[in-house]
């Protein structure tokens, strides 16, 4: 399966590729602009025969350059003000390497919102669809000048992600600091071993990533896990490799054996499951048994009133929840018809008792199956 899923990456014609923090900076955070000008060339090859969204990181690091701070800030006010510095000079920097052989590059901006809704959400999708045919090389990042903790993607893995999903790309390559997933840290751990591929992520596989560890950057192993596995939830193949090592980008897409590759677990979605399933931050759970869960998964079915055997979180008629089998795993995600209060008071009911329990009627679904997505 490797072998045929790396010769798979040949043939990828739209390319998501995530660029962090530590990959576009010395280890004091400063800009490397010598590396950065090699990852560029890495970056144009890319492009050419094929449709290339960037997600790049470091607008707040050289907001910090710039501005001469001795370290990150750790406040929101103060690294908005670092990222509203230093995302121009991050596109310049992009300008620069790409604007001198001809190709055209374009900046992206996003928060949470803009994927949270879904009419923006399709803007943001024609958009981005609008500058691929058109040949221009789309440079995302998150908005930190205006986002705050609820609104944050939380680190631009996640974004990658995201975005993979948005595009539909065929690859997904996510540029770190190290060389891809090992069995422990390779910096504390000499005898660790990288893992060559991963068919399905479980609870043991996410421990082994870890968390969050960088001081200019905000995204650890666990959340390029993370995001890896979500685009193989959508049938993208993703690999996580080194950004520090020149030609690691093109090594990828020529096939080779670096980095930890990310085999597909899904299929193909459309763009409303897709929206659904990875754009959407869940408000609530809801517990279903095991008749209910089975309809879902296996029938393709709605969720009724009789399934549900417990409900968490406050929510809204029309807003995103999880749903979860009784042993507490989450295995589908969905728009709910009606509020936490009334599916609390219609849980374990029939379809024909929601207006005597309620007074009224929505629909006779808890969450239709076009609302469905199964993760």
């Amino acid at each position: 399966m490797t072998h045929s899923g790396r010769n798979a990456l040949r043939a990828a014609r739209r390319v998501v590729v995530k660029i962090g923090t530590n990959a576009l900076t010395h280890a004091t955070g400063r800009f490397n602009r010598e590396h950065f000008e090699a990852l560029g060339h890495d970056l144009l090859w890319a492009a050419r025969g094929r449709e290339l969204v960037v997600v790049s990181s470091g607008a707040i690091a050289l907001g910090v350059e710039r501005l001469g701070l001795p370290a990150r800030p750790r406040d929101i006010p103060g690294k908005q003000a670092c990222a509203a510095v230093g995302q121009s000079r991050l596109m310049q920097a992009y300008e620069d390497v790409f604007g001198g052989q001809g190709q055209a590059v374009a900046q992206v901006l996003l928060t949470h919102e803009d994927v949270q809704d879904r009419r923006r959400y399709l803007n943001v999708k024609h958009a981005l669809e609008r500058l691929l045919a058109a040949g221009v090389v789309p440079v995302i990042n998150e908005n930190d000048t205006v986002s705050v903790d609820e609104l944050k993607f939380g680190d631009n893995d996640t974004l990658a992600g995201l975005v993979a999903g948005v595009v539909e790309a065929d690859a997904l390559v996510l540029l770190s600091d190290v060389d891809g997933l090992f069995t422990a840290d390779p910096r504390r751990e000499p005898e660790a071993r990288l893992v060559d591929a991963v068919d399905q992520v479980t609870p043991e596989l996410l421990a082994l990533a870890g968390g969050a560890s960088s001081t200019v950057g905000t995204g650890g192993m666990a959340t390029k896990v993370r995001a890896a596995a979500r685009a193989a939830e959508l049938g993208i193949r993703g690999v996580i490799t080194s950004g520090a090592v020149p030609g690691r980008l093109r090594a990828v897409l020529e096939g080779q054996g670096v980095g930890t590759l990310f085999e597909p677990t899904g299929g193909r979605r459309g763009a409303r499951a897709a929206w659904i399933s990875h754009a959407l931050r869940p408000l609530g759970v809801l517990t279903v048994d095991a008749g209910a869960r089975e309809a879902i998964v296996t029938g393709k079915r709605s969720l009724l009133p009789s399934g549900v055997r417990g409900v968490e979180g406050d929510f809204g008629r029309g807003d995103p929840v999880d749903l979860a089998d009784e042993a507490g795993r989450v295995f589908a995600r969905g728009l709910v018809s009606y509020d936490a209060q009334e599916l609390r008071r219609i849980a374990g009911h029939h379809t024909s008792e929601i207006e005597r329990v309620l007074g009224y009627r929505y629909l006779d679904e808890a969450v239709h199956r076009d609302d469905l997505a199964v993760l």
